[in-house]
């Protein structure tokens, strides 16, 4: 009985140790997720993680890495190169030499051959070549320098195009928190109102329709707080993308939401030379002058290319495999050698004149971003105009509204107001405070483009 015991205990014992150790597994492989800390980020560490995490930001940076080998790669053709070349050969059949009849090699009256080498045969070659002068060297140096810096330029554009996506998106979040917070104050008032008019139902003071209005506006007010909240949960997801953040990773952010005007000579001032600060326009115009030199390259077939070269030689052949015995007779050479393609169909005339399209082309578009920038800022200082003189508006708007909505409680609980100027009031205080909130939304965004077309973050 004892030793039965023993083995009951002694198997609970394991089965418990397998149970702990099952559940530490599941959790470990996530089947029970983790609860995380809720990471809080302000615009700032936002825009500095979004700097270094983005991924359009790590393929910018890829293109600069790019730049410099290709910086090394064009220098390179300006240095000597170094070709070492090796053969074996094995003379199946060897070559013949014909031998005429009737002369001292051949008194007979027949042609005779005879075989000329060895069945093995080996050669090794080391030869070097340095360009002396060519004009595609040279211009593809200056090119592979222009593009590097073209890529830094463009990496410049693209933190800039981040910084503007981190701030929508904190701004959409900012807006999103204080809709679901409006949400909630309409929903819970709509909540106090049904249960003070169904008690003044059931005491035979309140009408059976306050009482279905009631009712109807918690109905209606319900999915309201319920699409605000999804729309925060949808605008920190996009910010997680942004940021590259795990999606599992539960974030919020601190910021203020308030309307604080940038002074009109800080606009005034940097919304002048517009066209000279934007990094876009800086890159069109890099891109001008590697067409220009473009076309350089193109031309350049019409010029002579001269290089040195050298070659040394050392080579054998015997029947034999016996290497150590062999007779390595050696060679060297040095020369110059000058190349000019004297006609082509008219190719490089062709080229030329598609390096002159190309770089057209890209002078017409830089025009065209130009004006566009100066209509960008215009749309963005005007939005903020408009936006702010909203902002101002409805500050004056949401005092009235909430002044109404007390009016309205105190008439109803006197017996002098009716239902409908309850729910009337409260709409139109909900109403008022969303338009509040998304003129300073519209004004924080219209900022940011502003700041954007201005090249603001690049400075």
């Amino acid at each position: 009985m004892k030793l039965f015991k023993w083995g009951l205990m002694k198997i609970f014992k394991i089965s418990n140790f397998y149970f702990i150790f099952l559940i530490n597994f599941l959790w470990n492989i996530q089947l029970f997720p983790q609860q995380r800390d809720t990471l809080i980020l302000t615009l700032d560490e936002a825009i500095s993680k979004a700097l270094e995490n983005n991924w359009d930001i790590q393929i910018s940076r890829k293109d600069i890495q790019k730049s410099q080998e290709q910086i090394d790669e064009a220098y390179a053709n300006a240095f000597p190169r170094i070709e070492f070349t090796g053969n074996y050969t094995r003379n199946i059949k060897l070559p013949v030499l014909f031998i005429p009849p009737d002369n001292a090699f051949n008194p007979t009256h027949n042609t005779l051959t005879m075989e000329l080498g060895s069945k093995n045969s080996y050669s090794g070659t080391i030869g070097l070549t340095q360009v002396l002068y060519s004009q595609k060297v040279n211009t593809a140096i200056q090119i592979a320098s222009d593009y590097s810096e073209f890529a830094k330029v463009g990496n410049q554009a693209a933190q800039d195009e981040v910084i503007l996506s981190v701030k929508k998106n904190f701004y959409t979040i900012l807006l999103a928190k204080q809709l679901v917070k409006v949400s909630k104050e309409n929903y819970e008032a709509a909540k106090a109102n049904f249960e003070n008019v169904s008690s003044l139902y059931k005491q035979g003071v309140a009408s059976e329709y306050d009482f279905l209005r009631s009712e109807v506006q918690v109905a209606n007010a319900q999915p309201m707080l319920i699409q605000s909240e999804n729309n925060l949960n949808l605008a920190k997801s996009s910010l997680k993308n942004l940021l590259t953040i795990n999606i599992e990773q539960p974030i919020d952010i601190k910021g203020e939401f308030i309307f604080q005007e940038v002074p009109q000579e800080i606009l005034f001032e940097n919304s002048k030379n517009v066209v000279n600060r934007n990094p876009l326009i800086k890159q069109l115009e890099l891109q001008e002058a590697l067409l220009d030199k473009n076309i350089i390259i193109q031309k350049a077939d019409y010029f002579p290319t001269i290089a040195f070269f050298g070659q040394y030689q050392f080579q054998t052949q015997d029947n034999t495999f016996n290497i150590n015995r062999y007779l390595w007779p050696q060679s060297f050479m040095v020369g110059l050698q000058v190349s000019y393609l004297l006609f082509d169909g008219f190719s490089r005339n062709a080229r030329v004149q598609q390096a002159i399209i190309d770089k057209d082309k890209v002078s017409l578009g830089r025009k065209k971003l130009e004006e566009g920038l100066k209509v960008q800022v215009l749309q963005a200082l005007m939005k903020m105009n408009e936006s702010k003189k909203r902002v101002q508006a409805q500050e004056k708007s949401l005092l009235q509204a909430e002044k109404a909505l007390k009016i309205a409680n105190t008439r109803y609980k006197s017996g002098v107001g009716t239902q409908l100027e309850i729910i009337d009031t409260q709409a139109a205080l909900t109403f008022t405070q969303t338009n509040y909130f998304q003129a300073i939304y519209d004004y924080l965004i219209a900022k940011s483009e502003w700041e954007y077309s201005v090249s603001i973050n690049s400075n």
